[in-house]
């Protein structure tokens, strides 16, 4: 191999991984937006159930005869 086809296989090397690198990047950005709204989900999720729970829950009162 000479220098032009080294310089040439490193050239077409770094292109490589400089595009693969900003691939990830993209895929990173999603899914740190898709956990972002997954949280949230699960956020409003806990929130409903807790409401549930606490509308299902006998009165503290009425347990006691007050």
């Amino acid at each position: 191999m000479d220098w032009q086809e080294f310089e040439m296989s490193y050239r077409e090397q770094t292109r490589d991984i400089l595009n693969r690198l900003q691939s990830t990047m993209l895929v990173s950005s999603q899914l740190e937006a898709a956990l972002a709204e997954i949280h949230e989900s699960v956020q409003s999720l806990t929130r409903e159930v807790e409401t549930l729970l606490a509308e299902q829950r006998p009165d503290s009162n009425s347990e006691t005869g007050a």
